[in-house]
């Protein structure tokens, strides 16, 4: 590991107490936080707004709330955690008896120990979240519900982050922020992205890369609606999340299902040798199935560890920061350096000299090779980016027909187009 691990695992510590909803201020407080780390330009859009087929929800924010027995000790406790309160509660302050209270409590049978994550963003309702086995040891009687929420007209808030590239055309990498206490699912996506950004800016890439720190669903939705005349620069895409359990690699493919992107990091999780999994679209899940709606229908992938509802910790109280490991989001950030960086250099050329083989040797490239080990490797990559640089076929297409790394591919392409045997 090189400490970065480390880096992501505190920022997710940082990030974790933060009550998180599709709108309010810890979405606000999130980006603020991610703030501190990259430039962000933060949008506010009304309530009201519509956006495609949806309208920007009305505001919500807590800043309280429990359940406390004859006693007065809060038995439920909002300040404990924040998965606590059904998301988005309308506010209450009443007392009631168990036998009511009930119809207001959600917990997980099955898991007992644990406090499931649940909201009702669309529909007015409270209620509160727990331990199946904190339910099961109330005594029957009356109990004091308190939750000092506000629902009233404000803003949905979405940032983004834009590393300049030295072309337009444009790779999005979208993360949600709109869950509280979880931590795989996505403060390690929110930290795997926040630190790609940086390692992006650093190295002055082809494509202008925009990242995308956005509410799930409304969130991409409403960044879709405002940024249609923008769309069309989109070349290439990626969601982030689940980034930090130590689950194998899973892409899910595009819909289109041979985007450049899914080829990409089909070949980067292949020829890694890494445990992966490779899935078809389905039109759930994440933010990609909103970037691949057919009206718009984006080549925007999903890298996830574990995918969504596939580990036992998922959308409970157990997805806490010990559950993510630095290890899996370093692995996870290796995979999105490693795949963007040969999406930038993936280009077709035209063989300058098609007819019959050139003389290498005259050119100085075989001596150029000098006594490197993979001389061979790379004597043998320029004959195939020679073969088959028709202004067709990309040096992906070079790397997977020949079984060579695309590294050496590339790097073969430069020394040819240094010796004007080729051109983009």
């Amino acid at each position: 590991m090189t400490g970065l691990g480390e880096e992501m695992h505190a920022l997710v510590e940082r990030l974790y107490p933060l009550c998180r909803s599709i709108t309010g201020d810890g979405v606000r407080a999130t980006l603020d936080i991610v703030g501190e780390y990259l430039p962000l330009q933060v949008h506010e859009v009304p309530t009201g707004t519509r956006v495609l087929d949806w309208t920007v929800p009305q505001e919500w924010n807590i800043r309280d709330a429990y359940v406390a027995d004859a006693a007065g000790n809060r038995v439920v406790d909002f300040a404990a955690s924040s998965l606590h309160v059904l998301g988005y509660s309308v506010p209450v302050a009443a007392t009631m008896p168990l036998s009511e209270l009930r119809a207001h409590l959600f917990t997980l049978p099955d898991q007992p120990t644990l406090v499931p994550y649940r909201t009702s963003y669309y529909a007015p309702q409270w209620g509160f979240c727990l331990a199946q086995e904190t339910l099961d040891a109330l005594p029957e009687g009356e109990y004091e519900v308190r939750i000092d929420s506000t629902l009233a007209d404000g803003h949905l808030t979405y940032a983004e982050h834009v590393v300049p590239g030295q072309v337009a055309d444009e790779v999005i990498i979208s993360c949600h922020v709109c869950h509280p206490s979880l931590a795989n699912d996505n403060l390690a996506g929110i930290a795997v992205a926040t630190y790609l950004a940086r390692e992006l800016a650093e190295r002055e890439p082809y494509y202008t890369y925009r990242f995308i720190f956005a509410p799930g669903t409304i969130g991409a939705i409403t960044w879709l609606a405002r940024n249609r005349e923008r769309v069309e620069r989109v070349k290439h895409g990626l969601v982030l999340a689940c980034a930090g359990d130590s689950g194998r690699l899973t892409y899910k493919q595009s819909r289109r299902g041979d985007a450049e992107i899914d080829r990409v990091l089909r070949h980067v999780l292949l020829a890694s040798e890494r445990p992966h999994h490779v899935t078809e679209f389905t039109p759930y899940g994440y933010d990609e199935r909103q970037y691949c709606s057919p009206g718009f229908d984006l080549g925007v992938g999903s890298l996830t560890r574990t995918p969504y509802a596939g580990y036992p910790e998922y959308h409970t109280s157990a997805d806490n920061p010990e559950f993510v490991k630095p290890e899996a989001m370093e692995d996870t950030l290796a995979v999105c350096r490693e795949a963007f960086a040969v999406l930038d250099r993936n280009r077709r050329y035209v063989n300058l000299s098609p007819y019959g083989e050139p003389q290498l040797g005259r050119r100085g490239l075989y001596d150029s090779l000098g006594g490197r080990s993979d001389a061979k490797q790379a004597q043998l990559a320029m004959l195939w980016v020679l073969s088959m640089s028709d202004g067709e076929h990309s040096l992906l297409d070079v790397a997977e027909r020949s079984g060579l790394p695309f590294d050496t591919v590339a790097v073969a392409a430069g020394a040819l187009e240094g010796a004007g045997l080729i051109k983009a």
